[in-house]
């Protein structure tokens, strides 16, 4: 089966492209570095040629409120007439648990946008929406430093190590298309702040922490359940403290 990966080059995409590639599938890992741009629509009529499955794991380089609503918006507008006119069978995205939950932020806003036109753009398809990567908790911390201190919130997360997401996605992708949102998560819940407190331990980072419910993510307000699952998500199967020691070793 070829599987077209837009985005295929990134965290996530690299791996879903040879985790698919040792299942055996002809794989195109697609990007602009090679020539296929979504928000542009460059090279995504002879990139999708003869494909049978899509998987959009994309993200905007920009978070800025206007620039990531018009990543997704075109990148996806885009995409799917280029599916439609390709004769592609299952058109699979990635996107964030919570994303109906934090629509004061405008990347969650975009996010949304991307699901509507998925859901209403005329392919079978299926969403998977992943929590947070543990990957990014430093990007949590650096985004909470303020002076020599980080602010953190104390709501709660369930993250998940980004080869199990690239897991997740590459079972889905070889499956007949669902018309429905799953989620994706880490076996473990504990407050935002105990994850980032850990990660900073593990790396040497000695700064203080401040943390409690007032504290926002990226600057939006997070209760319990904001980017926590629902019931029965797929669950990775990489603990927290696995994925840290590695994590440590390679810093």
């Amino acid at each position: 089966m070829k599987i077209v990966i837009i985005g295929g080059t990134g965290l996530i995409g690299s791996e879903l492209a040879r985790q698919l590639r040792e299942a055996g599938h002809e794989v195109i890992a697609a990007s602009p570095r090679n020539g296929v741009n979504a928000v542009t629509g460059e090279g995504l009529a002879p990139a999708l040629q003869g494909a049978q499955v899509v998987v959009d794991v994309s993200n905007s380089p920009s978070f800025e409120d206007q620039a990531v609503l018009a990543f997704f918006r075109d990148s996806t507008r885009n995409l799917l007439a280029a599916a439609k006119m390709a004769g592609v069978k299952h058109y699979v995205a990635l996107s964030v648990v919570g994303t109906e939950r934090m629509l004061a932020s405008g990347y969650f806003r975009a996010k949304m946008a991307q699901e509507e036109l998925i859901q209403g753009g005329g392919l079978p398809y299926t969403l998977l929406r992943a929590t947070q990567f543990y990957e990014f908790l430093g990007a949590i911390a650096y985004t909470g430093t303020v002076g020599d201190t980080v602010h953190l919130s104390s709501a709660a997360l369930q993250p998940v190590a980004a080869a199990d997401v690239s897991s997740a996605l590459a079972r889905l992708a070889m499956e007949t298309p669902r018309n429905a949102t799953l989620e994706v998560a880490g076996p473990e819940k504990a407050p935002l702040d105990q994850f980032v407190r850990r990660f900073m331990q593990a790396t040497g980072d000695t700064r203080a922490v401040v943390s409690g419910p007032a504290e926002g993510y990226f600057g939006t307000p997070l209760t319990d359940a904001s980017l926590t699952p629902g019931a029965d998500p797929i669950l990775g199967p990489t603990r927290f403290e696995a994925w840290l020691g590695k994590a440590a070793k390679a810093a």
